[in-house]
């Protein structure tokens, strides 16, 4: 397993792919999540992620599948270019979250819209060899938030990961795995091939499940509230090597002085729970 920059979920701005490579060296990440314009100059100039000793960890879904219209031809051509640019530098892995409600789906009828939509996405993908991340959330509040709850656990993802296509499988996200009351076991009986990105956070002290809400996290073992040794552990133990990426939407963390400061507390947080 490595460390891996996402530079927007710890409040960091970057532009273009020397932004990325600068910010990932002042934290001492090993890789970077690369999307839209520096996906592409990273194809286009691979020389650049080589000669930083940096590597390109995963992109998020450039198509927006959710909407009630399905997604046009223009959108899945940028996917097209995404994944042979990625393909390009060596990039297999692609990731998107789903939803844990809805208010106009009843399960079966998310999960057949959630098959419709995301198979051709998945299929795009596994024309390049790029492997595609389904995160569940499991935050109960947000579970709530709708009419008909929708799947939120490691479980029912693994379900909708095998509907959607064989190069589907799990981003998976500890304060979800934590929130949907998951356990070390599971994990360990996943195959290592399914787990195709993972996110790590930490909760804060003293909220009930009931009442963590999804924006409100902190940065790995910050509290100890979420059993990120035996997260990690369980990772570890079936051969999972790739990205670990901090998401720990985080008001303290953003309200440094710098995004120096920002960027070394969070890279320095990984290395602690890596080691």
């Amino acid at each position: 397993m490595y460390s891996a920059l996402s530079a927007g979920a710890i409040g960091v701005s970057v532009s273009d792919l020397a932004s990325h490579l600068a910010a990932a060296k002042v934290g001492g990440f090993a890789g970077i999540e690369l999307g839209g314009g520096a996906l592409l100059e990273a194809a286009q100039t691979p020389s650049l992620l080589t000669d930083a000793g940096i590597k390109a960890a995963g992109f998020g879904l450039p198509v927006d599948f959710r909407q009630d219209t399905p997604p046009s031809e223009e959108s899945l051509e940028n996917l097209r270019k995404s994944a042979a640019a990625a393909a390009s530098i060596g990039l297999d892995r692609c990731a998107t979250w789903i939803l844990p409600m809805s208010d106009t789906r009843t399960f079966d009828e998310n999960f057949e819209f959630h098959v419709s939509r995301l198979a051709p996405l998945a299929a795009i993908l596994a024309e390049e060899g790029v492997r595609f991340g389904l995160e569940f959330v499991g935050t109960p509040s947000l579970r709530a938030a709708g009419k008909y709850e929708f799947v939120y656990d490691l479980a029912g993802m693994l379900e909708l990961a095998a509907a959607v296509g064989p190069n589907a499988g799990l981003l998976l996200d500890c304060w979800h795995w934590h929130t949907s009351e998951g356990t070390v076991e599971e994990i360990e009986a996943v195959p290592e091939s399914k787990i195709v990105y993972v996110h790590v956070n930490d909760a804060p002290e003293g909220v009930g499940l009931a009442d963590l809400q999804d924006n409100d996290r902190r940065l790995p073992l910050e509290t100890g509230v979420i059993d990120l040794a035996g997260f990690i552990g369980a990772l570890r133990n079936i051969g999972y090597e790739g990205p670990v990426v901090a998401e720990p939407f985080s008001k303290r963390l953003k309200g440094l002085e710098s995004d120096e400061a920002r960027l070394q507390e969070t890279g320095e947080s990984l290395r602690k729970l890596l080691a």
